[in-house]
């Protein structure tokens, strides 16, 4: 990449539609949903229009809940074409979290279907907005959400109070084209046009405000590691809501015109047959999802022939895990990629050309126009190659800031437009990251720094060991100790006493855990990133911690 991309994301749709009008811009194995670009860039301006006549247009908030269904996608691009700004809802949510999202994010109108697992979206906007069912459908009011004032249903039989969003095709006869192309050419590439809700893993959710500028180029950028075509398509499990799915996936995929095989939601079967029946030659997972595939009792009854690439993030990628990957599912070029929603996401990626040792053991080099630097946690001062320190970033990436939060904001970024991650890495003589944990992750046992990943890297290594994750307990003599959480493969056998001898005998004895447990699943955010401090609640439940937790808080 020579030069940034000074382009909106609706223009770049415009611009690929009429270079590739008739490539597959969209293609679900599931449903009859195929558009060419061509095909997919009118319905976007003809759902755009529709919006336009609703009331809702330049600066206006659309927040959307709902998987990864094509609703999902023209509510993306109609809302950037009109300069409105998207507002990602966490498919996993429930009441209190979307009141205090949409209430924070101040949207104007809610795209939703009808649920997703045991959550009923409709029920939940119900008891949310009890006098919606006896509103008229476009003109909701109420003081607890001053802003909002349509809620948009994907899907039959329409609820009471509610817009269907069939009815967008035929009031978007309503909006003009030369009104349609005034607002379109009014937006600027440095104007906010996705706010993301981190996962809210500590504190309460913040919203990540993401220009056109920060997602179009971060998506180039990490298409080019992979070396997108148009001739390439891949296959996207990953949440769209998500910034994987968003950038890494949509935004890398319309920077270079490679086909989109969305997955609605992740299923081991759902995404190997969408790989073997749509030729993917590329897909997306976190850790968890590609081991989840790799052990499925059907693995190898799938083709995966066409597949070349893809990126693996969200969480550290055990080493293991990776060469199965790259052998088993013919992935000789996945790319390892690291970020975070501040960073639009993506920092540092290895690409297509590092070796098999760079792709498993780093997160790549600095992406290109992004500045990266390792500093002392405490000092803020820059270390030697080698040594451990929070990884910090700047560059056109860099998020705007946090939604109606300036002091959070500043803590993010300091004066000089440094985003301080709270990530922990090193950097090696050649460039090449690689993420050592998070300083908060980070457990003090009796003075002793002692990183999870070390630990969690060598139990990944045992044959009878599917997924770890090493928590930090409280205790009243050391502080903290060590505590192993571990899923077991199907069929295979360990006991507490043989994980403790294992580690004994391969790594320092401060590394020992104190406390082994044999677990089903890890409590996730719904794009993947297993929450620790979920783990660590509870822990001390389980282990009676909380007189030794009540003197750590005192």
């Amino acid at each position: 990449m020579k030069e940034l991309w000074e382009i909106t994301v609706g223009d770049l749709l415009t611009k690929v539609a009429q270079h590739y009008p008739d490539d597959v811009a969209v293609k679900y194995n599931d449903r009859p949903y195929m558009r060419t670009w061509k095909e997919f860039n009118d319905e976007v301006e003809q759902i755009a229009k529709g919006f336009l006549a609703m009331g809702i247009g330049k600066g206006d908030h659309v927040a959307i809940w709902a998987t990864n269904v094509p609703e999902w996608l023209l509510t993306l691009f109609a809302s950037a074409k009109i300069g409105a700004v998207l507002v990602t809802v966490n498919t996993n949510y429930k009441v209190f979290e979307l009141e205090y999202l949409l209430r924070q994010s101040d949207s104007k109108a809610l795209v939703m279907t009808p649920g997703f697992k045991d959550a009923n979206y409709v029920n939940i906007v119900n008891e949310l907005c009890p006098k919606l069912k006896n509103s008229t459908p476009g003109h909701y009011e109420d003081p607890m959400l001053p802003f909002l004032k349509s809620v948009i249903y994907v899907g039959d039989d329409c609820p009471k109070g509610m817009v269907p969003w069939s009815s967008l095709y035929q009031i978007a006869e309503e909006t003009s084209d030369e009104e349609f192309e005034a607002i379109t050419k009014s937006i600027n590439p440095h104007e906010v046009v996705n706010m993301q809700y981190t996962s809210g893993t500590t504190g309460f959710p913040k919203g990540v405000m993401l220009t056109h500028y920060n997602i179009v180029n971060n998506g180039k950028c990490i298409g080019d590691c992979m070396k997108f075509t148009h001739q390439d398509r891949l296959c996207i499990p990953v949440p769209f809501f998500h910034c994987f799915g968003l950038v890494l996936a949509v935004m890398a995929c319309i920077t270079h015109a490679t086909s989109m095989v969305p997955v609605e939601y992740y299923r081991p079967t759902a995404v190997m047959k969408a790989v073997q029946e749509e030729h993917c030659t590329a897909v997306h997972g976190v850790p968890t999802m590609f081991i989840a595939m790799l052990e499925h009792p059907d693995f190898k009854k799938y083709d995966f022939h066409t597949l070349r690439t893809g990126i693996m993030a969200g969480s550290p990628c055990p080493v293991k895990v990776m060469q199965q990957v790259i052998d088993e599912m013919n992935m000789k070029e996945i790319t390892i990629s690291y970020g975070q929603t501040e960073a639009s996401p993506v920092c540092t990626q290895t690409t297509t050309d590092d070796t098999i040792e760079q792709r498993v053991n780093t997160v790549g080099r600095v992406l290109p126009f992004i500045e990266a630097k390792i500093v002392d946690p405490e000092t803020g001062e820059e270390v030697p190659n080698g040594v451990q320190g929070e990884f910090c970033a700047r560059g056109y990436n860099v998020m705007k800031g946090y939604y109606k939060m300036e002091e959070a904001t500043r803590q993010a970024i300091d004066e000089d437009g440094w985003l301080h991650t709270g990530d922990l890495a090193t950097k090696d003589e050649k460039g090449y990251y690689k993420i050592t944990g998070r300083i908060k992750d980070m457990i003090i046992r009796g003075g002793e720094n002692i990183y999870p990943k070390e630990i969690e890297e060598f139990l990944y290594t045992q044959p009878a060991v599917s997924d770890v994750q090493v928590i930090g307990v409280p205790s009243e003599q050391y502080g903290e100790e060590i505590m192993a959480c571990i899923v077991l493969k199907e069929g295979a056998t360990m006991a507490e006493q043989e994980v403790k001898d294992l580690v004994r005998a391969n790594m320092a004895r401060h590394k020992v855990p104190s406390y082994v447990a044999f677990m089903d699943s890890f409590p996730m955010t719904a794009s993947g990133k297993i929450q620790k401090f979920k783990l660590r609640e509870w822990a001390i439940e389980y282990l009676n911690l909380q007189d030794a937790a009540s003197i750590e808080t005192a």
